[in-house]
């Protein structure tokens, strides 16, 4: 089959209700602004704004931020043929405080992990390229379930896997189950992406980098990148090896929110297009910078594309 979709998007589709005063706690925070939200969704959307063909396999209630969700991922020309609109469960919410670094949150979830396995045919995965998915969509079930058992699929129909391991034990609480799924999903050798925060929270105490590449290369992924915030990017391929870039220079950051989705996005962009390894983690770079300047989304009015591949 034809390979016409460029990224399966899969999991949470929520709202993001960001705080509007700077680097305040969410008890400091006194009023929020709408956006689209969710990591898988943030790269579904980003991917669509590079030219890429991206489907967002995902659930959220049938109500007004429902409606509003899908109707903005429609804008962005994101694929909203697999999203499911609940009867019984009201569109998920999360209040994030707005920051310069991590910012904090409180999640209200209901519909977002309600995704069942008709949601991902056989001829969607057979249509696609990249499987994406993150650790809030596999930590609670059905969507869990759905997601483990369709990378399996996606793995052995030729497809490249790929993970956000953006965990948070007020997600995922119990760490334990956390890993045997993480393990689970890593035996199909996806693109791993994770922060020194995810694996803090993840570890429950502070990891070498040696520790961190082992541990999940012993899993069974090949390719691990590991965002250090202001220290930059390091990346471990069993290939290539160890490499190592700086952070870029950000002259105003506006919103760190969905600034790691942006980095993704880059980064299997890149491969999609072929590029070293070297390149990929530049473009990824250059694309989380876009988003750090920008509230919300990725800007409007430019050549994202150029922008990404000067002198390449």
């Amino acid at each position: 089959m034809e390979k016409t979709i460029d990224i399966i998007c899969v999991g949470e589709l929520l709202i993001d209700f960001i705080g509007h005063q700077v680097n305040a706690a969410i008890r400091e925070t006194e009023d929020y602004h709408r956006y689209l939200g969710g990591s898988p969704t943030n790269v579904a959307s980003y991917a669509a704004s590079l030219g890429l063909k991206s489907v967002l396999v995902a659930t959220c209630g049938k109500d007004g931020l429902g409606d509003f969700s899908i109707q903005k991922l429609q804008e962005k020309k994101v694929i909203t043929t697999q999203i499911a609109q609940s009867d019984n469960a009201s569109t998920s919410i999360i209040l994030v405080s707005k920051s310069t670094g991590t910012p904090d949150f409180i999640p209200y979830r209901d519909a977002d992990f309600q995704i069942m396995p008709n949601q991902i045919t056989e001829d969607l995965l057979k249509s696609a390229k990249i499987y994406h998915t993150t650790c809030f969509a596999l930590s609670k079930k059905p969507a869990q379930e759905t997601i483990v058992e369709n990378a399996k699929k996606a793995k052995a129909l030729g497809l490249q896997t790929s993970i956000d391991i953006n965990f948070s034990e007020r997600i995922w609480p119990d760490r334990e189950e956390a890993n045997k799924v993480l393990s689970d999903y890593l035996a199909t050798n996806p693109f791993v992406k994770l922060s020194e925060d995810d694996c803090y929270r993840l570890f429950a105490e502070v990891k070498s980098e040696d520790f961190i590449f082992n541990y999940f290369h012993g899993l069974g992924a090949s390719t691990i990148c590991l965002t250090r915030g202001g220290d930059g990017v390091v990346l471990s391929d069993r290939e290539t090896g160890i490499i190592r870039k700086q952070a870029l220079p950000v002259a105003e950051i506006k919103d760190a929110t969905g600034a790691g989705d942006a980095f993704w996005t880059g980064f299997l962009y890149a491969q999609l297009q072929n590029r070293n390894l070297e390149d990929t983690i530049t473009i990824a770079q250059r694309l989380a910078v876009l988003k750090l300047q920008n509230i919300g989304g990725l800007p409007d009015g430019i050549n994202i594309l150029s922008y990404l591949n000067a002198n390449l």
